[in-house]
């Protein structure tokens, strides 16, 4: 086991006028992040997609996640789950591929049969030639194994180890902070999602986007206007941190049209916006007319994927005017990689301590430093 996870991470726990980053293991040594996947992502409610992967009844969408074959599946009634993608026969993989269950579910091994609700509804030849029950074989004891899932803002959730409190109860704060958009909204469509593929641990996508700090040197343009000194800090120890902005200006179409407004908001949010990191791995942002979710993917140690989807209050908005949003969002998300995938390349340095955090402008990335170690130190 490496050093840098045997030894305790107080040092990274502590004040931040004093703490010191995470180890460099963290990002490079597949056995160290190995152990810190299962206390951070595996035991917690980790994001693992978003529901418009799958709008309608009966589609279907295999997922890994740290290594275990999931499946993203929505039922005949339009409710979410997430299941083992495998046959409790044999351990075969169901779905292979993005598509829609038209039936059952049908293993293509032995054929073995599943409805979208997961329950086994048949057995070919399981009691021999034409013999398709069998006194050992009971079919309500073995239909597909679920993952504990919960939807928030359209993000599928999921609890792999099945042992953490509630959503609800972990996040509540945050369900309060936003309670103002616990409304409807809508997916914009294709031209709303986009994935970014990043050489980089996941852990420093969270670690940018929680701060404003770098906002003047890698997003001059965005700085022009929601200036770092427009910004503020959402520090909520142990759950979720971010910044945000006291002035966000509307997107507007050649005809001055703008997009409809999210319902009944309060007046922070007319020129307010706040963009908040959930603890583990989603990035969420929040405008008075639209609202995006970024879910990253640990793909290895030092590669991620970021999948972006933008919603909207009213299904019907103007496709120029999303396909506008969807080019500056990619554009500032863009503006990133560079620093994510320097800070990756950076851990090779063995002279390099973890780093030391500004007082005064790195509270949120700290609070993700000192969240990853705590669970850490749970786990142990």
């Amino acid at each position: 086991m490496p050093d840098d996870l045997i030894r305790p991470l107080a040092d990274v726990m502590a004040p931040i006028d004093r703490a010191h980053g995470l180890p460099n293991s963290h990002y490079t040594d597949p056995e160290t992040i190995s152990a810190e996947n299962n206390a951070v992502l595996r035991n917690q409610w980790a994001a693992l997609a978003v529901g418009a992967d799958v709008p309608e009844a009966g589609d279907a969408k295999p997922i890994e996640f740290l290594g275990q074959p999931l499946l993203l599946l929505r039922d005949d009634t339009g409710t979410l789950r997430v299941f083992f993608n495998i046959c409790r026969h044999r351990g075969m993989i169901l779905v292979d591929q993005p598509r829609k269950i038209e039936g059952a579910i049908r293993c293509p091994y032995h054929s073995w049969c599943y409805s979208k609700a997961g329950k086994l509804v048949a057995t070919p030849h399981v009691g021999g030639p034409g013999q398709n029950a069998h006194p050992g074989i009971d079919r309500t004891t073995l239909g597909l194994a679920e993952v504990r899932s919960h939807i928030w803002r359209d993000v599928v959730f999921i609890n792999l180890s099945g042992a953490a409190a509630s959503f609800e109860e972990v996040h509540e704060d945050l369900l309060q902070r936003w309670a103002e958009f616990d409304q409807p909204m809508f997916h914009g469509g294709p031209d709303s999602s986009f994935t970014l593929d990043l050489a980089t641990n996941w852990k420093l996508a969270v670690e940018n986007y929680c701060e404003s700090y770098h906002l003047p040197w890698v997003h001059p343009a965005l700085n022009t206007y929601s200036r770092l000194e427009d910004h503020y800090h959402i520090e909520a120890a142990g759950h979720f941190s971010g910044q945000g902005t006291y002035v966000y200006r509307q997107l507007k179409g050649e005809d001055g049209a703008v997009f409809p407004d999210f319902r009944n908001l309060g007046p922070h949010w007319d020129a307010g916006a706040e963009y908040i990191s959930v603890f583990p791995n989603v990035l969420m942002g929040v405008h008075r007319d639209h609202a995006y979710a970024i879910v990253l993917e640990p793909v290895a140690h030092n590669r991620t994927r970021e999948h972006v989807h933008i919603y909207y209050a009213t299904p019907d908005t103007d496709a120029a005017l999303r396909a506008r949003n969807a080019r500056q969002w990619k554009d500032v998300f863009e503006e990133d990689i560079f620093v994510v995938e320097g800070m990756q390349r950076g851990r090779a340095a063995e002279g390099f301590d973890g780093g030391r955090f500004s007082p005064a402008m790195d509270g949120p990335t700290h609070l993700f430093h000192a969240w990853v170690a705590e669970k850490i130190e749970t786990a142990r």
